[in-house]
């Protein structure tokens, strides 16, 4: 239908230009020709917002009028601006610390007090051989291009979604193509090197956007920040690109803190840095941040939830990696369905989508400009199990605000293996249980020489991948059938052969057995958040007067107190009660005893969200 309406728009606009040039703009039939080219496009525009393949009619403010408003009522300001700034950093002023006070209060209340959480706060300072066992120090990086000419660093995947978007915004490229590039788009972060340096330098034939110079071959590039602790220098550490680390090396800690009980889930609340190649679009990319976030350590085979029945009936707006790569269209899906159909992998997962969905609401995000994305194959890491981002829509496209990840047991087992810590729960039976297990017998010399220094951890991967007797007896199965079969572990996939093992299912009675819990996490980046919060409370009264809509929850100014007149002893001694019953009373106020007028005044408790 959209393809056939731009074939009809093209066959008539090049009527439209015929008439032009034959001198017959004023003609009846070149008014009428324009007159239905107009309906044609506005029904083509009304079809791609039916078909969800326009956002278009989502409403936001113009940014630098909003930008503006933060900037002059101290929201948001630029860090050292004395001094011109630095790109990526940015000072909180009055008004937004109290917002971001209010947001965290209500973000523990939300998941740390009613989820029933732990909360630490862990260092910012991290070792080198932390971020070297998790593979920050070796994979945290993004693919940098540079200006042949005066060297400005550029993001290689940000660079491509720009050049997409642009050629998205054309009504008349026909559906195909629109596919084809909403394709490339979608897997803009988890493209090599030469695929995306191919793309950009050979297809679409990118210049440098500040100066229309050469690119240079993308590269990649660690966003980590790196330092050294002490004075000697010999100890190598970074500023925390996360918060999640400080939570996984204390695992052992926690669970004996917890009573040794699974599942758990803890919460921390901190600062992460990123040294960000070209931060820009203010609070969305920085190269300081809080960020809020939840580990939630679960049985790897037992990732149901108690609570899941009060949210399986909530609708969400879904984005699942088929539709991203087929029609680009959202599907409103309950979560319960979702899960039911293997959309989202597990009740746990769907649990927590669905609490982030609940949270962001609560605090002012709208519901029409929020939507879940499931990360695509080559964008999630090989050990993770399922992965979505919520993305909320602002003046400057769809951003990245929270994630939601099954990171499996990889965290664990990756600290666990470098430190020789055990990072093991229990699972106790009240009375003995007989259980059957696989057991394999290695080909040692066959695995050493495909696997080399891998195959001394390989044994004990499937060895405790043979503990689940379904997983032992579909194992021999393949290898039985096909001679061959892959085994995926949180250190990597690997290629196994008949000639090199075979496998016997045993039993015996056990009261207790270890696991290494899986973990999924809900990662919020806060002043992301924020920044939607600011977009979505924003508007202008018809007197162009500029208004900040909170929720009264996270509202920095709750109620303004305005004496009519000035000078006057026994109104100021009013205003002295009214201001000290509010103290008592934790009510956060303002007084605006200036001698503005009262409309005045109004308007400027309304321009900070009283």
């Amino acid at each position: 239908m959209a393809d056939s309406l731009r074939a009809e728009i093209a066959k008539l606009g090049g009527a439209v230009k015929t008439l032009k040039k034959e001198g017959k703009a004023g003609s009846d039939e070149c008014k009428d020709s324009i007159l239905k080219l107009g309906e044609l496009r506005a029904a083509l525009q009304e079809l791609l917002k039916e078909e969800g393949d326009s956002d278009s009619h989502l409403d936001v403010p113009d940014k630098d009028i909003l930008n503006n408003l933060l900037t002059r009522r101290m929201f948001v300001v630029p860090s050292f601006a004395i001094y011109n700034g630095v790109a990526g950093l940015y000072d909180f002023g009055p008004p937004a610390c109290a917002l971001k006070a209010n947001f965290l209060n209500r973000w523990r209340q939300h998941f740390v007090l009613e989820e029933n959480m732990l909360e630490i706060e862990s260092t910012n300072l991290t070792p080198y051989a932390v971020l070297k066992t998790s593979g920050h120090v070796d994979k945290f990086s993004d693919l940098m291009m540079k200006d042949t000419g005066d060297g400005t660093c550029y993001r290689a995947d940000k660079l491509l979604e720009e050049v997409i978007d642009n050629l998205l915004k054309d009504e008349m490229l026909p559906e195909k193509t629109r596919e084809e590039y909403r394709h490339i788009r979608a897997q803009a972060d988890a493209y090599t090197c030469e695929e995306i340096g191919d793309l950009l330098k050979n297809r679409f034939k990118v210049k440098a956007p500040a100066t229309g110079n050469e690119l240079s071959d993308p590269f990649p590039f660690n966003l980590m920040f790196g330092t050294q602790i002490g004075p000697s220098g010999n100890l190598q550490g970074y500023l925390r690109p996360e918060t999640a680390q400080g939570i996984f090396v204390n695992f052992p800690k926690l669970l004996t803190y917890n009573g040794g009980q699974m599942p758990f889930a803890c919460a921390q609340i901190g600062t992460g840095f990123r040294n960000e190649i070209a931060p820009r679009g203010g609070l969305l990319r920085v190269r300081e941040f809080c960020m809020a976030e939840i580990e939630h350590f679960v049985h790897p085979e037992k990732k149901e939830h108690p609570r899941f029945p009060a949210v399986a009936d909530d609708v969400l707006p879904l984005f699942p990696k088929s539709n991203q790569i087929g029609d680009g269209k959202v599907q409103q899906l309950s979560v319960g369905e979702a899960v039911k159909a293997g959309t989202i992998n597990n009740e746990t997962l769907g649990y927590f989508i669905a609490r982030v969905a609940r949270f962001l609401e609560s605090v002012g995000i709208l519901k029409t400009h929020l939507r879940f994305r499931q990360h695509l194959d080559t964008e999630m890491a090989h050990y993770a199990s399922d992965c979505w981002d919520a993305e909320i829509y602002t003046s400057y496209g769809w951003v990245e605000c929270v994630g939601i990840a099954d990171r499996a047991c990889f965290d664990l087992e990756q600290h666990a293996k470098a430190t020789n810590t055990l990072m093991t729960a229990n699972e106790n039976f009240k009375t003995p249980v007989k259980m059957d297990f696989g057991v394999a017998s290695f080909n040692k010399k066959a695995m050493g020489m495909a696997f080399k220094k891998a195959a001394k951890q390989l044994y004990k991967d499937i060895d405790e991948a043979l503990q689940n007797v379904e997983f032992a007896r579909d194992l021999e199965a393949k290898l039985e059938a096909d001679g061959k079969a892959a085994f995926k572990s949180c250190n990597g996939e690997f290629e196994l052969t008949r000639a090199m093992l075979s496998i016997k299912i045993s039993s015996k009675n056990v009261s207790t057995r270890k696991y290494t819990p899986s973990v999924v996490e809900p990662s919020f980046g806060v002043g992301r958040i924020l920044y939607a919060i600011f977009e979505h409370s924003y508007y202008a009264r018809g007197d162009k007067r500029q208004v900040m809509r909170f929720k009264p929850a996270i509202a920095p100014v709750k109620c303004a107190v305005c004496p009519l007149t000035n000078g006057d002893a026994k109104l100021n001694a009013v205003v002295d009660d009214i201001a000290r019953a509010l103290r008592r009373r934790n009510v956060s106020f303002k007084v605006d005893s200036t001698g503005a007028s009262i409309g005045k005044r109004y308007s400027r408790m309304d321009e900070i969200g009283r």
